[in-house]
């Protein structure tokens, strides 16, 4: 694959060349992402930020790497520098089981004040999710913090 594409690169055909990138390459971008961050969502955009990256990249392109190699090392780097960035910043997943119930209870919080009887309801449903979450929907959505 690298021999048909790299003489594209030398002749400065670049839209020609990274449409056979994208097709020879973007499955294997995402997979190796997947591997790096074990996090589907998180590993397509940093795929897609890979497929960037090389076409900026591409007139740079000299060909003292293979062009596999050159795509690989960009997807490692690129990961590897969303792990520090999450490292930096923890962030909860809305996948995360833990949240089952917060996005049914913030819906509730939404809605308009509770009727008679409806106030018991929705106390119960904020019952049910772990009690930091609780606190963030209370104070954002019961008393306008």
């Amino acid at each position: 694959m690298d021999s048909e594409i790299a003489p594209l690169i030398q002749a400065r055909q670049y839209d020609e060349a990274f449409g056979r990138i994208v097709n020879a390459f973007r499955d294997k971008v995402f997979r190796l992402a997947c591997t790096f961050l074990r996090n589907e969502a998180q590993a397509e955009d940093a795929a897609q930020e890979v497929l960037i990256k090389v076409w900026k990249a591409l007139p740079g392109y000299h060909g003292g790497a293979s062009l596999s190699t050159w795509i690989y090392t960009i997807t490692r780097n690129t990961c590897l520098t969303e792990i520090r960035r999450r490292a930096a910043r923890p962030t909860t997943s809305l996948q995360d089981p833990q949240l089952e119930g917060v996005v049914e209870a913030v819906a509730a919080a939404d809605a308009p004040q509770p009727q008679p009887g409806q106030a018991a309801d929705l106390e119960w449903m904020l019952a049910q999710i772990p009690d930091r979450y609780r606190r963030v929907v209370v104070l954002f959505h019961l008393e306008q913090h």
